[in-house]
């Protein structure tokens, strides 16, 4: 009678933990919809916890992670929903895997005060331990307000559904619904979402293209998938020139709205798995923006922190220089970027597809980025001023009897051409377009057992 009862219950807690939102976005997220679960039947006093905590393989890489539950008490925080998500977090650090946090709830549970602000600081702390030593990713699928989004935004990349909230002052705290304070559109635009989709399975999907570029951890290396050949096409724009190197259809933008003279993400080169960097001279008339030059350190020090070799395309003529700029410190944007390509160890390959002019050369692809080979196609420009004021200093006794146009050309072709740089040691090698593909992979190749030994400190001090 004893059996008999205890598998009743069992049953009875059962079908009540299989229904719920949660469980359902776990199994879109896991490799097969399989997932194998920690503290199942853990409570908060009577009630079921309003998080759902897990382990399994997702696209083939083994995952912790954790999905809040809005369906039991809005899927509030509090002491033991922070102590499922802590062990998710304890347990990550122990076996090297990566953790997926799925954010829906309303905020902590009001009655227990203190204790709510302990369990969000607890979590914080241990999202930090683990940064840089596994990846993190979050999913913000609902309400992420307050305490909850510094933990979601402490990840390595954010994903949101259009529908999702994420700020620390929602529009309804501080009473400016009109501006869109927490949306999805709003965090893609200032840079608080890496990727912003239009339904929650979307958000699930690239949550999943992200992972599958990603090593289980800092000391592991991301898996190798079928080569793919890149489809390269004729275009001039950044688009163009990820495909002429990228495999074919591999290519994840990360923080797409964001900084949009710059595009970065990860690829895959040869079935390789790579962070790429590209500039975009259609936008901004070819100069990068200080939320470029954030969104570009930010990736690359990703990139840095779990050994992925980096490949910046680089056609830029320098950075915005406008009052507005100035005034707003945009020198530091670019001193953390410079900083980013310098501190970083990994492998990394600048391929210069078009202008690479004075500051943009030096951060993005000169000694100061430390740059492991830089390669670039003969159209390339090479120069420490663009060449229209370089003119108007070297050849001012020519101009009045030649064209500037034609005064320009010169230039480009003599003064500043890729071989000009190649014979003076600031390009390695110079090759057509259709090669880039298979070079920059050979280079990589070579890269492989890169090991840098670095100084001995605690950390560096990037630019505030």
């Amino acid at each position: 009678m004893n059996c008999e009862n205890g598998i009743s219950r069992l049953q009875n807690e059962l079908a009540f933990l299989e229904d719920s939102v949660a469980r359902t976005r776990l199994q879109q997220l896991f490799d097969s919809g399989v997932f194998a679960e920690l503290d199942r039947f853990a409570k908060n006093g009577n009630s079921p916890c309003e998080v759902v905590t897990a382990y399994g393989t997702v696209s083939g890489l083994p995952v912790y992670a954790f999905s809040q539950d809005s369906s039991v008490s809005s899927g509030a925080m509090g002491r033991a929903q922070a102590a499922k998500i802590k062990r998710v977090y304890e347990l990550a650090a122990k076996t090297g895997a990566l953790v997926v946090g799925i954010y829906d709830s309303k905020g902590a549970h009001m009655d227990e005060g203190m204790d709510a602000l302990s369990a969000y600081g607890e979590l914080i702390l241990a999202s930090s331990n683990i940064s840089g030593v596994v990846p993190q990713i979050s999913l913000v699928l609902g309400s992420c307000v307050g305490s909850a989004a510094i933990l979601a935004d402490l990840a390595d990349v954010v994903v949101m559904s259009k529908t999702a909230e994420l700020c620390v002052s929602s529009a309804f705290i501080v009473g400016d619904k009109d501006r869109m304070v927490g949306s999805a559109e709003t965090a893609a635009k200032n840079g608080t979402a890496s990727i912003v989709t239009e339904t929650e399975q979307e958000a699930i999907e690239k949550a999943i293209a992200v992972i599958s570029m990603l090593p289980s951890n800092n000391l592991s290396t991301a898996f190798v998938a079928d080569y793919v050949p890149a489809a390269p096409t004729n275009g001039n724009g950044a688009d163009d020139f990820v495909a002429s190197v990228a495999d074919a259809e591999s290519f994840v933008e990360i923080g797409e709205n964001f900084g949009i003279s710059a595009k970065v993400g990860f690829a895959r080169i040869e079935g390789n798995s790579v962070g790429i960097v590209a500039t975009d001279k259609d936008k901004n008339y070819g100069k990068l923006c200080g939320n470029a030059a954030d969104k570009i350190a930010r990736f690359v020090r990703l990139c840095d922190a779990f050994s992925i070799s980096i490949v910046t395309l680089l056609d830029c003529t320098g950075f915005v220089g406008n009052t507005d700029g100035e005034l707003e410190g945009q020198v530091k944007s670019v001193a953390r970027l410079t900083h980013a390509y310098a501190e970083a160890t990994t492998p990394k390959i600048t391929v210069i597809t078009g202008q690479a002019i004075g500051a943009a050369y030096i951060a993005l692809a000169g000694r100061a980025n430390n740059a492991d080979v830089v390669f670039a196609w003969p159209n390339a420009v090479v120069s420490a001023l663009e060449p229209m004021t370089a003119v108007q200093f070297m050849y001012k006794d020519r101009l009045e009897s030649e064209t500037r146009e034609s005064l320009e050309n010169e230039y480009k072709s003599t003064i500043a051409s890729p071989f000009t740089a190649a014979s003076a040691g600031l390009v390695d090698d110079v090759f057509d377009r259709e090669e880039t593909a298979g070079r920059v992979s050979e280079a990589l190749m070579m890269m492989e057992s890169k090991r840098v030994s670095t100084m001995n400190k605690k950390h560096s001090n990037i630019p505030l």
